[in-house]
C-alpha cells in the first residue's frame, strides 16, 4: 500500500513538473517565412524584409494586405482573418503594385538620382498619401484667382484622354 502510494505521489509530481514545463517556444518575434513569386523586388530579400516593404507600402497607400493578396477563408489564423496567399497572382491590384513600384525605382535611377541634394525619393507615399486612389493636385489660388488651366485637374485628364485615344 505504501508502495503504491508513493508510486501515485511520483507520478503525480511528474505530472505537474511537465505541466509547468515551458512549451515549446514560439517562432521567434518577427520572423516571417522565406518570400516565393517576387518579381520587382530583388529575389535576396528575407521574410523580414518583405514583411517591412508590406507594411510601408500598406500605410502609404491606406491599404490592407488583402488589396493584393488573396484570402483563404477556409484557412483561419490565430487573430481570426482568413490566411492570405502571397505568392497567388490573381488579384488585378497586384499586378498594379508591382508596376508602380517599377516606376517610382525607375524615377528615382533615372531622374532623381541625377539631381545634386535632391532629398527623399519619391515613393507610393509621395502621390497617395495614405489614400489608394491619389487625390489631384490643386494649386492654390493667388488672392481668389483660380489655377492656371494647365494645373487643373480636368484639362490633365482631358489631356490624358486625348493621349490615350490617340494611341
Amino acid at each position: 500500500m505504501k508502495s503504491s502510494a508513493l508510486f501515485l505521489s511520483l507520478i503525480l509530481f511528474a505530472a505537474v513538473i511537465i505541466a509547468q514545463s515551458p512549451a515549446a517556444p514560439p517562432p521567434e518575434a518577427g520572423s516571417y517565412p522565406a518570400p516565393v513569386n517576387l518579381k520587382v523586388l530583388p529575389k535576396d530579400l528575407t521574410g523580414q524584409q518583405v514583411h517591412e516593404i508590406m507594411e510601408q507600402w500598406s500605410a502609404a497607400l491606406g491599404a490592407h494586405c488583402n488589396a493584393c493578396h488573396v484570402e483563404d477563408r477556409t484557412s483561419i489564423v490565430p487573430n481570426g482573418r482568413p490566411r492570405l496567399n502571397f505568392a497567388d497572382d490573381s488579384k488585378e491590384m497586384k499586378a498594379t503594385a508591382r508596376v508602380m513600384y517599377a516606376m517610382t525605382e525607375r524615377i528615382n535611377t533615372d531622374y532623381v538620382a541625377r539631381i545634386d541634394s535632391s532629398g527623399a525619393p519619391v515613393t507610393c507615399g509621395t502621390c497617395h498619401r495614405g489614400h489608394l486612389g491619389p487625390e489631384p493636385f490643386v494649386a492654390p489660388s493667388e488672392a481668389g484667382k483660380s489655377a492656371p488651366p494647365s494645373l487643373a485637374p480636368n484639362t490633365i485628364d482631358q489631356h490624358s484622354r486625348e493621349q490615350n485615344a490617340n494611341r
